[in-house]
């Protein structure tokens, strides 16, 4: 008898060769179904250069700031019209940025000169310009004390008055403060040190430094996230690259959770207990949250190299990323909707 041709020895095999497609369709489609992140929208940026630092939004304009640092810019950004509207300029390497709908301005901290300038939110006209000595970086907002915090130089947290426009106190640490949190139920701040390799915690009342937590899992603390309910503080470390948990009552830790590389932002989704992680290494790591101190990897989706700052909107459960100009692809911010 004669060899059966390639491929089957009759309908029997057809049949059960289409039955293992269909299932592997199936399956992929679930897949898919169950990423916990959905890529709905892409704003494009053209003419952006360089390193693009971090973002903060107009909920009631749904309108995006983008802190384009290598380009000297601020970029606005439309979201409803999926659209940029305006560039800012006149900012040196701006990194941290915060809108406040109740002045409507937008404060932009930049590190080439160490100021803090307020904008208009309508005209985008420069308002008041708070000096620090040099390198601002991120910025934070306490609105039951209605001031602004700003890390900045090699080692110190500056306070203004924002309706003012004045510096009016400062609080020093050990190093260049990278990202902080505030506590909305109590005093404190938790500052990431890398330099000093420490987590500072500040009585943000006193204005003093109440303990300092050593970093000696990882190195190059930068992003920062808080879950007050929990009582847990995240690190997101880049050598290695890893999200250390700590205990926010004794300052121990808890978890250690392998991330993206080169994170430089990080947010806790308290709704659906997750943190999401972007990261320079062209990733977007995804942990879900079992308990204080258990941790499920979900997801590490691809993004795009470079692409390692975020901003988590909890009011619209969506994740924005800034993508920068790489190989030619110009520079972008992506919309993604938390599922």
């Amino acid at each position: 008898m004669g060899r059966p041709p390639l491929g089957g020895d009759g309908p029997h095999q057809t049949t059960t060769l289409v039955k293992i497609l269909i299932a592997l369709g199936i399956a992929a489609f679930l897949a898919r179904a169950e990423d916990p992140l959905r890529l709905f929208q892409t704003i494009p940026m053209p003419g952006v250069a360089g390193r693009i630092d971090h973002l903060t939004v107009d909920l009631k304009r749904e309108r995006l700031f983008v802190a384009a640092l290598g380009n000297n810019t601020v970029e606005v950004l439309d979201l409803r019209a999926g659209k940029r509207i305006h560039s800012i300029t006149g900012v040196q390497e701006p990194q941290g940025l915060i809108y406040l709908p109740e002045l409507n301005k937008l404060f932009v901290a930049s590190g080439g000169d160490g100021t803090c300038k307020s904008f208009d939110g309508e005209s985008f006209h420069l308002g008041a310009t708070i000096r620090f000595p040099d390198d601002a970086d991120n910025v934070r907002y306490d609105p039951s004390a209605k001031l602004l915090y700003v890390g900045y130089g090699k080692g110190a947290l500056g306070i203004a008055d924002p309706a003012k426009g004045e510096r009016i106190a400062e609080i020093e640490l050990g190093g260049h403060p990278e990202s902080f949190q505030l506590e909305k139920s109590g005093p404190r701040i938790f500052v990431n040190v890398p330099t000093a390799k420490q987590i500072a915690v500040i009585d943000r009342r006193k204005r003093t430094v109440l303990a300092r937590w050593p970093v000696t899992q990882a190195a190059a603390n930068f992003p920062m996230a808080l879950d007050e309910t929990d009582r847990r503080l995240f690190a997101g470390c880049r050598k290695p690259p890893k999200v250390l948990v700590f205990d926010t009552t004794s300052g121990k830790l808890v978890a250690d959770l392998a991330s993206t590389g080169d994170a430089d932002d990080l947010f806790y989704d308290a709704a659906r207990k997750r943190l999401y992680v972007s990261g320079g290494e062209g990733f977007i790591s995804v942990f879900q949250q079992n308990g204080p101190d258990r941790y499920q990897a979900l997801a590490k989706l691809a993004t795009r190299s470079g692409a390692r700052t975020s901003l988590f909107v909890p009011e619209s459960s969506r994740l924005y990323l800034a993508v920068p100009l790489r190989e030619g692809k110009e520079a972008e911010v992506r919309g993604y909707e938390v599922k």
